[in-house]
């Protein structure tokens, strides 16, 4: 017979190792890189590499099953289903090794503020932590929060999920009288960069559904997320001295500069929420006779991100017929399509979630995702990987900060998800 709902709440000892889990992951410096990433180098910083043997020898430890580190830098482990659940769906769970490089992530000094008092925290640096102007800071007054000292980003995206993981698998191998089905854990490499699947070791996978640990606040889950695509845009001028530049000079570098500002201003992710698409200016570099830009383009509808799409070639021809006698070419590359349509193919994915949270005592909230996951590029090899929260927050900034009672109700999240995947009947031969 199924245990009782509680049996699959986290035990006071599991609460505080989920706590000394995440600050000792934190410490890791996993700041990836899109230069190395881009070039095909998966992990593309050696903290990753050093993060994921870290990780293997503790799954190894809990007695984790076909526990390795791939090629590639993805930790792979499968967890035996317990006596009883041979032939329960499997269930899977991955979160992401990396941290943004957009801010400096070298030594992090995690701050944890035990029942927080609503007030302003200065950070350090700088950075300051105002509920005033931060809602779910607000909403966490009286909780225990991790910040930063201001100096760097603290890494809960996404080390909060990966403690929630651990912390989960640890529990259930403490206590082999708890049902559970299969569980596979999968730590990728470089998501931050969007090469995150690029390698995934898919001939492995046996789960037919996953769920990623990289979302924010409870109880958000997310079943939609942007189509992205990238364009790089280049730009070709004629150099000459500037001294004699009339009337043959064509300076690429201006060329760039006046297509980025006749991007639809009001279409920028500064400028835009909820389900606005955007354009996004990356990165510009160049000189007089060659410059290039790489833009970010998003949009949750397909007919939109070709709308897009021709928006920017449109651009780019008027600025090639303004500047005569250059060229100006564009290159698009996807780089992950909206899951919705895949989870919707397989609504039991969301459905169980939608318990799991009620039954983790909280109400659920779908919000779409804002950017892409690693559930993304799985949704497109047909897994349906619907998000979770983690109790981080303001990701990829010096204010980052994750409450901790929130990692413990995502974790709890799982706990109620692998007990109602045990209860499902067991899996068709395909």
């Amino acid at each position: 017979m199924m245990k009782e709902h509680s049996t699959y709440c986290l035990s006071e000892h599991a609460k505080r190792q989920l706590r000394e889990r995440f600050l000792s992951y934190a410490a890791v410096c996993t700041t990836s890189s899109s230069e190395q990433a881009d070039k095909g180098v998966m992990p593309s910083t050696p903290g990753q590499r050093e993060f994921a043997r870290m990780l293997l020898a503790e799954l190894q430890a809990l007695g984790a099953d076909e526990a390795y580190i791939s090629e590639y830098g993805y930790v792979c482990a499968r967890l035996k289903p317990s006596s009883g659940c041979e032939h329960a769906p499997a269930v899977g769970l991955c979160a992401h090794l990396d941290t943004s490089e957009e801010v400096p992530a070298g030594t992090v000094h995690p701050r944890v503020i035990e029942h927080y008092d609503g007030s302003v925290i200065a950070l350090g640096g700088g950075a300051v932590l105002d509920p005033a102007a931060d809602a779910e800071l607000a909403r966490a007054k009286g909780l225990d929060i991790i910040t930063t000292d201001g100096t760097t980003l603290l890494g809960a995206d996404d080390k909060a999920g990966i403690a929630e993981i651990m912390t989960v698998l640890e529990f259930l191998t403490a206590q082999p009288d708890i049902p559970h089905g299969p569980v596979e854990v999968i730590f990728s490499p470089d998501e931050e960069t969007g090469h995150g699947m690029d390698h995934v070791p898919l001939d492995w996978i046996q789960a037919k559904q996953f769920y990623t640990l990289d979302g924010s606040s409870p109880p958000e889950i997310e079943t939609e997320c942007f189509n992205a695509y990238r364009c790089d845009v280049t730009f070709t001028g004629i150099a000459a001295h500037t001294g004699s530049a009339r009337p043959h000079m064509i300076n690429a570098v201006s060329m760039a500069a006046d297509f980025i500002t006749s991007l639809p201003r009001h279409e920028a992710p500064e400028t835009t929420d909820g389900r606005q698409g955007f354009f996004a200016p990356m990165e510009i570099q160049g000189q007089l006779e060659r410059a290039r830009t790489t833009l970010y383009l998003r949009d949750f509808s397909a007919e939109g991100m070709e709308q897009r799409i021709q928006t920017v070639r449109a651009i780019a021809a008027a600025i090639q017929a303004k500047y005569r006698g250059s060229t100006v070419s564009v290159q698009t590359a996807k780089q992950y399509l909206n899951m919705k349509q895949t989870i919707d193919a397989h609504p039991l994915a969301a459905e169980l979630l939608v318990q799991a949270v009620r039954t983790a005592g909280l109400e659920p909230r779908f919000v779409p995702i804002r950017g892409g996951t690693d559930g993304a590029r799985l949704a497109e090899a047909g897994i349906p990987c619907p998000n979770i929260f983690t109790g981080g927050h303001n990701f990829h900034s010096r204010t980052e900060w994750a409450c901790i009672q929130h990692m413990e109700q995502a974790a709890e999240t799982l706990l109620q998800l692998i007990r109602l995947w045990a209860l499902q009947p067991a899996e068709q031969p395909a």
